[in-house]
């Protein structure tokens, strides 16, 4: 399991790689093969991810990439393709991107069905959650990757069960985590030092305000600021740490 760290690093040198190309013929095997394994952590993407499955419409059609352990559908085009805007089929008609998607799931076995539709242009990715197919879709930018890597989560976490709440809770979270995260830095005398890599990590800090809250704590310890009190709650002991007391 990689850890935040490494996502993060592993998502910037992704977005770098995939900036401004794309074509849907020849790299979207590479795109998303690349994304599972190096920014997810997909150990063996070949067995987690299928393309080109067939879908009879009237005619065959192809489904560009599944993912069945977490049910998703993902419609690929090339980087210059607007996916709001309808394109000829096959057969005539006039269909968006999602709509192509959405008629290929119609005509899947119910154990099929997605749970997501994800439509992509390898610049962007625009997330439908079918829980609710009528709603706008969730947006993430490759661009935006490095710092929101964690959206594409409910690509590999079966648990991901209220994609857009958990977003947008996910979003505000992240900022103020990330806020505490900084505060902390700022009380190293060595931001770099091996210490906090190994105890003061985002999601560490985020798991133990989590428990605070629930157990309706507050993380504060003999008079000392907030900060110094998750330095406490987190690695669980002042012994080492005196260092580190906020001024």
């Amino acid at each position: 399991m990689l850890t935040d760290a490494q996502q993060r690093n592993a998502a910037k040198k992704f977005a770098a790689e995939w900036e401004g190309r794309g074509y849907e013929k020849g790299e979207t095997h590479a795109f998303w093969m690349e994304l599972l394994q190096t920014v997810c952590g997909v150990v063996n993407p070949a067995q987690f991810i299928t393309f080109e499955s067939q879908v009879v419409l009237g005619h065959t059609s192809f489904i560009d990439a599944y993912i069945p352990e977490t049910k998703v559908m993902i419609e690929q085009k090339s980087k210059d393709i607007d996916l709001t805007k309808p394109a000829k089929q096959s057969d005539g008609s006039m269909l968006t991107s999602y709509q192509q998607a959405k008629r290929y799931s119609d005509e899947l076995e119910l154990s099929k069905k997605p749970r997501y539709i994800v439509v992509c242009n390898f610049q962007e990715f625009h997330i439908h959650d079918m829980e609710h197919p009528h709603d706008e879709p969730e947006v993430l930018k490759l661009a935006d990757l490095p710092k929101e890597y964690y959206r594409l989560s409910f690509l590999t976490d079966t648990h991901k069960a209220h994609l857009k709440r958990e977003m947008e809770l996910s979003i505000k979270a992240g900022e103020i985590v990330g806020q505490i995260y900084d505060a902390i830095l700022k009380h190293y005398h060595d931001p770099s030092a091996e210490i906090l890599r190994q105890h003061y990590r985002r999601e560490r800090i985020a798991d133990r305000l989590e428990y605070c809250y629930s157990k309706r704590e507050t993380p504060l310890h003999h008079g000392q600021s907030a900060v110094c009190g998750i330095f406490f709650a987190i690695s669980g002991t002042e012994s080492g740490y005196a260092q580190y007391l906020c001024r």
